[in-house]
């Protein structure tokens, strides 16, 4: 394994995020796959399907499995015990319990998504 997950904020804010010792979750994949479904200017639609085409190519996406979807329902009772909206968070929290399971910490650039359960996920920030 890897010595980190990365974060979609890193997969999108990072130059050259192949060059990263690193692993992604394929919930990171559905984000950007949404994320170019939706741009609403062609031009951008473009430059997020070719850098999600770069991503696809350099990484082998760590599935969503059982353990995964077991951790995943663990971070978001916690969140939703600590007054959160676990939905809101969905797909971060299936990236967090990717690297939860995996046991590597979570690269991200967006600390603030998951601060309301940065004691049972290890976080590192980037940028």
């Amino acid at each position: 394994m890897t010595r980190v997950l990365l974060d979609t904020s890193v997969l999108i804010g990072s130059a050259s995020p192949g060059e990263l010792e690193a692993a992604i979750s394929a919930a990171s994949l559905a984000e950007l796959h949404f994320g170019a479904l939706l741009a609403a200017d062609p031009d951008e639609r473009a430059r997020r399907a070719q850098r999600l085409g770069v991503i696809e190519a350099t990484f082998d996406p760590i599935p969503v499995d059982a353990a995964v979807a077991r951790e995943w329902g663990r971070l978001a009772a916690a969140v939703a015990e600590r007054d959160g909206r676990p939905r809101r968070r969905a797909i971060d929290l299936a990236i967090a319990a990717t690297a939860n399971v995996h046991e590597v910490p979570l690269l991200t650039a967006d600390t603030g998504d998951l601060a309301i359960v940065d004691d049972l996920v290890e976080i590192k920030p980037f940028g």
